[in-house]
């Protein structure tokens, strides 16, 4: 679908309210703070690459396919698929990990997990997915529950009524083939990892539930926490408590008509920073129920140049992270990979983390509140999606919006970023508008980013002036000079422009090398390269008068299909400044000198 010039908005933002329908219900928050019945572990699955189990010879969906989990009656019944006799797969995980033939593959497997469940009065039940990447299509007992988009947020649908105390078979229609249509496109620059690569449980909440609540301070306040409460299943008139034991803090609200209850209360506070990650036990709760969740509170907010943190100037000193587990290999998904992969942020001296390219699991953004990490946390607006293609807006927008319904309560999270390296045209510049408007209207309390293009207006001057930056908080930008720019020594001589009176991070920077590998600092993939590269690109970066933070690339060496060079890359991405066995690299240490350097001088 084509549409030109300056009717791509209007057009957009009327699709949208006609899309609603096709997406899963609104998600239930805080899913550990509920009751949950954990569905992980092993799961029957079925490979099928032609889709058999969901579309007829013809190549029209069947009403018979694998989700009926059928079984021959009789000898003389055909039946050409067996969950029960089928392989198995653990779940949370990817599957390109966990069977070598499923390395490279992209394309469609089934899930099946069966259960029993003991049915309770005034209950409702619910099954939660972390992610599924990319398509998922969900079944309950042969029932459609419903269909998700994109491989990196959560979604849930109720069961209550589908649900029956025996035998009971959750079947997922897992899909990760890549689309030009979808959200990320074609051409990305991480593994495809398919499945369902996060938590699955069963959620149980009461009739009438708190399905969803913001608590965070007021912009421009240290001691006024104002937000909202929005109840499911509600009639009007139903009161909510909202206390916070620690600081001496009950207050009630009251939901109007459709559930949904505004508040703004002053609470004497002890705000959250990196230095002291300070988390309130906070209940929020009606006469049926209550959910308890662990709170920071800190005010984020910029001025000219600076960014600040309860009112204080802070330096951002980053690092970059793909969720990926680097020794056992595959998608990171669990709480001991998040701990592990944030021990290294901390011992590296750093205070902030960008969680590329796409929202990680929920464990990195609770233990980054628990461990005092500030956090960019983006959606896979990556490169060159379809800028003009209504429908690919609203699967952005709709990623986006989970994103920050889950995180929103998060301290640590301090950026919501938009983009990434994405071309400058027009329609480009209407859909992320879109999108930055829809992050402000949803989270009012952080900040905006993208990683914007840059451009050289001479041999020795970089100039930021994408007008996306306009409409951002804090700008970013992605820059190689020393690997795909030139050689490190080009950094020496180069000078840094930005058109906008905006706080800039370096997004990334860096260049690979192989642990392990010596050689001259002038010789590639060494580890003498690396670190040459980031001596000069951290000498020349302190040159750049709005720099407010940085976050190279990468934490660890990660996999990639674009990267096949024998003996060097063997399909990895070795940016890392840790190795995929868990080496540390030469570079490593430079940074770490760097960060330690800057802590002593108080930034």
């Amino acid at each position: 679908m084509k549409i030109i010039g300056g009717t791509v908005v209007a057009i957009l933002y009327i699709l949208v309210a006609a899309a609603q329908a096709q997406q899963p219900p609104a998600l239930i928050t805080n899913i550990e703070g509920r009751h949950t019945i954990d569905l992980n572990g092993r799961w029957q699955i079925i490979i099928d690459p032609y889709e058999t189990g969901y579309y007829d010879y013809r190549y029209q969906p069947s009403t018979d396919g694998y989700f009926k989990n059928a079984k021959p009656k009789s000898p003389s019944d055909l039946i050409e698929y067996d969950f029960d006799t089928s392989q198995q797969l653990n779940v949370p995980g990817d599957w390109n990990s966990q069977d070598q033939r499923l390395l490279f593959y992209e394309g469609t497997v089934w899930y099946k997990k069966s259960f029993n469940y003991q049915k309770k009065d005034r209950t409702r039940l619910f099954a939660y997915f972390g992610a599924a990447n990319y398509l998922a299509d969900v079944y309950l007992n042969g029932q459609k529950l419903g269909r998700h988009e994109g491989g990196f947020t959560p979604f849930n649908f109720e069961i209550t009524n589908l649900v029956r105390e025996k035998d009971n078979f959750l079947v997922v229609k897992v899909d990760n083939k890549r689309r030009r249509d979808a959200v990320p496109t074609l051409n990305t620059d991480w593994w495809n990892y398919g499945g369902l690569t996060r938590d699955v449980n069963l959620v149980e909440v009461a009739d009438t539930f708190i399905e969803d609540y913001l608590l965070q301070l007021k912009k421009g306040s240290k001691n006024e926490i104002t937000g909202w409460v929005k109840l499911n299943g509600a009639i009007g008139g139903k009161a909510i408590t909202i206390e916070i034991p620690e600081a001496h803090v009950k207050q009630p609200a009251t939901t109007d008509a459709s559930g949904y209850a505004p508040v703004s209360f002053k609470a004497p506070l002890n705000l959250w920073s990196p230095e002291n990650p300070k988390l309130y036990s906070v209940k929020v709760s009606t006469n049926s129920d209550a959910v308890v969740e662990r709170i920071g509170f800190r005010e984020i907010e910029t001025r000219g140049t600076e960014i600040l943190l309860n009112g204080k100037p802070i330096f951002l000193r980053g690092i970059s992270i793909h969720e990926e587990s680097p020794l056992r290999g595959g998608r990171a998904f669990s709480e001991d990979d998040a701990r592990m992969l944030l021990t290294w942020v901390k011992e590296l001296g750093c205070n902030f983390v960008r969680l590329a390219h796409y929202p990680h699991n929920e464990h990195m953004t609770r233990l980054a509140d628990e461990m005092g990490i500030m956090v960019w946390s983006e959606i896979p607006v990556y490169w060159t999606v379809l800028w003009d293609n209504p429908e690919t807006f609203l699967n952005a927008r709709n990623q986006l919006g989970e994103s920050i319904t889950r995180d929103k309560n998060k301290a640590s999270v301090i950026l919501w970023s938009v983009a990434n390296e994405t071309p400058v045209s027009e329609a480009r510049i209407k859909f992320l508008k879109g999108l930055v408007d829809y992050a402000r209207q949803l989270d009012p309390t952080r900040l905006l980013t993208a990683a914007n293009e840059r451009h050289y207006a001479d041999p020795d001057t970089q100039v930021i002036d994408d007008p996306l930056g306009e409409y951002l908080d804090v700008l970013g930008c992605n820059e190689y000079v020393g690997w795909y720019d030139g050689l490190p020594e080009k950094a020496d001589h180069l000078t840094w422009k930005v058109a906008q009176n905006k706080p800039l991070i370096i997004s990334e920077f860096g260049g690979d090398a192989v642990f392990g590998n010596h050689g001259d600092k002038g010789a590639r993939w060494t580890e003498e390269y690396q670190k040459n590269l980031y001596e000069h690109q951290l000498a020349m970066l302190k040159r750049i008068p709005s720099l407010r933070g940085m976050t190279p690339w990468i934490l660890t060496d990660f996999r990639s299909p674009r990267r096949p060079l024998p003996g060097m890359q063997d399909f990895y991405n070795r940016k890392g400044l840790i190795s995929n066995r868990g080496e540390r690299k030469q570079a490593f240490y430079v940074l770490q000198d760097f960060y330690r350097t800057l802590i002593k001088e108080g930034k």
